[in-house]
């Protein structure tokens, strides 16, 4: 099977291909459903906004400018807002203001017209789409101007089916046209390139490995006393969960696992906000488990936090809880390892490649409550494990940063513009 890592990707390849083919090109990034610009953790705003930021600008600083296409969900926002040098975000009008991510399908084909004849004004040299209604917009643009198309899926159809989520039978459909079609289908890691092969067919050579980044200048060790006293949390051991509140992530296996730690004393603290049109009665439910358990004084909500802020909550956290039913990557694992605090995760999709098990976490096979709280008494009661996995995924984590997945995607735009498109049979 022939994928690239970005490990293998040289500083010498890379700097080759800037002085070539790619410096001062532009790519159309599409990212039709959720901003860079929203507040991650709350609605549809997670890591993928954070991959497209840190993405772009990553890019940027290398010399390859980025025009972030989004559907405006605010005249209070300007048309165009510039990041930073050499990235922009372009709002694009399609559809009302406050439709649903499940809404979307019905005004994507408009919101499609409108980013082509912004093409039309500004033109671009590649498009990289995240998430499959992206995709599908991105096929359209594809065969309008002769373009090559990168796809980043983030999370699969079939996948979150298997997990057991709703998926409609048009994402599966687009999911397999657009593959069909992408010239590059990035995967976060070895586990999603095979889930790429197995389920959807894609020929191996058009699979590429780009791993998410962590920012090391934000997400590092740090004091755990001083932490806590930031955020004004006491001497209990603290359990951390970070992301959306939503059936996927799985926070409901925190909470029941709770009354089952041996340590009657730890505390679970959530930041994250409510995500998708069930997210309300996804956080009903949460707190009804919460008061039938009894867990008000040990079960804390903190409403969604700015990025570089979340740093802080990891240093403070003795462990962190990722129990989702599916992820293709799992970044709030690695921005916790990089903080150098364990995590204890679902054995499941990216994760499984993101956090060694036994070494930097632990994972569980079983996704349910009595086998995380078994993990979480097995870590509070051995401090020096904790330490020393901590450690070794503060070391681990040094080896993703979003340099090498900008040095992976441009590596990989630069091939795409220098041979024949791939095209639907």
């Amino acid at each position: 099977m022939s994928r690239i890592p970005w490990s293998v990707v040289t500083d010498t390849a890379f700097h080759r291909v800037l002085n070539g083919s790619m410096r001062g090109r532009r790519i159309g990034v599409l990212s039709m459903h959720t901003s860079p610009l929203d507040q991650a953790g709350t609605g549809d705003s997670g890591g993928l906004n954070i991959y497209v930021r840190e993405l772009a600008a990553s890019m940027a600083l290398s010399g390859i400018d980025c025009d972030i296409y989004v559907r405006r969900t605010s005249r209070e926002v300007p048309e165009i807002v510039e990041l930073q040098s050499g990235v922009n975000v372009i709002q694009i009008e399609a559809g009302p203001f406050g439709l649903e991510k499940n809404d979307l399908p019905a005004v994507s084909d408009i919101w499609a017209e409108k980013v082509a004849e912004s093409l039309g004004r500004r033109p671009v040299d590649a498009l990289h789409a995240h998430y499959w209604l992206s995709a599908v917009v991105g096929h359209q643009l594809k065969h309008k101007f002769d373009l090559p198309l990168a796809v980043t899926f983030h999370t699969l159809g079939k996948i979150k089916s298997i997990a057991g989520e709703h998926e409609p039978a048009e994402r599966i459909r687009s999911e397999d046209s657009v593959i069909g079609c992408a010239d590059v289908v990035f995967a976060s890691g070895n586990v999603e390139a095979d889930q790429l092969t197995s389920l959807y067919d894609t020929p191996p050579n058009r699979i590429e490995i780009l791993t998410p980044g962590v920012d090391r200048s934000l997400f590092k060790p740090g004091s755990q006393k001083e932490a806590r006293a930031l955020l004004g949390m006491d001497d209990r051991p603290v359990l951390l969960f970070v992301g959306r509140i939503q059936a996927l992530k799985g926070l409901d296996v925190a909470i029941e696992a709770l009354p089952l730690i041996q340590n009657s004393s730890a505390q679970l603290v959530v930041v994250g906000g409510l995500s998708g049109d069930k997210g309300a009665e996804v956080y009903s439910d949460l707190e009804a488990r919460v008061t039938l358990y009894g867990l008000q004084s040990r079960v804390r909500f903190i409403e969604p936090q700015p990025h570089h802020l979340l740093p802080t909550y990891y240093q403070a956290a003795d462990i962190c809880l990722v129990p989702s039913r599916s992820e293709s990557f799992g970044l709030v694992a690695l921005e916790a390892a990089a903080c150098g605090t364990p995590v204890i995760a679902s054995d499941v999709g990216g994760l499984k490649d993101n956090v060694l098990n036994g070494s930097t976490g632990l994972l569980v096979n079983e996704r349910d409550h009595k086998s995380f709280a078994g993990a979480v008494d097995k870590l509070l009661l051995q401090p020096e494990l904790r330490h020393s996995m901590g450690q070794n995924g503060s070391q681990r984590a040094a080896l993703h940063s979003w340099e090498m997945g900008a040095k992976t995607a441009i590596e990989a735009y630069g091939r795409l513009i220098s041979r024949e498109l791939v095209f639907c049979a």
